[in-house]
């Protein structure tokens, strides 16, 4: 079973985004900020991170960061609700890691068709 590590601090997306990527066959940790995701990911060694742009503590840009240090091709889609202030980043992410985004809202669909991709 595929892994994919969640990181956001929003609890109820999170967990309605969880519930339907569980309803799909995956096994899904939750962190509810970067910091928690640093330690989450080395806990739960997922396939996959899927984590919020903007959160307390430590943002997901700054969390994929620390990851790439151990892992530098870290499967990682981003979410925002404006990724405007991101995009030459997200854009540099997308060409060198093969990383992607999402922009909120998205549809399940969106989601699911980005998480194929990188899961199969």
């Amino acid at each position: 079973m595929k892994k994919i590590l969640l990181v956001d601090d929003n609890q109820n997306l999170a967990f309605l985004l969880q519930t339907m990527l569980r309803d799909e066959g995956y096994e899904v940790e939750l962190a509810r900020d970067g910091g928690d995701g640093y330690l989450a990911y080395f806990h739960f060694s997922p396939d996959l991170v899927i984590t919020d742009i903007q959160m307390p503590v430590e943002n997901g840009l700054e969390l994929i960061k620390h990851i790439r240090l151990h892992n530098p091709m870290v499967k990682t889609i981003y979410m925002s609700g404006d990724l405007s202030p991101f995009w030459s980043y997200l854009e540099e992410e997308k060409a060198k890691y093969q990383a992607s985004f999402l922009e909120k809202p998205f549809s399940k669909v969106h989601l699911m068709s980005l998480v194929s991709q990188f899961l199969g």
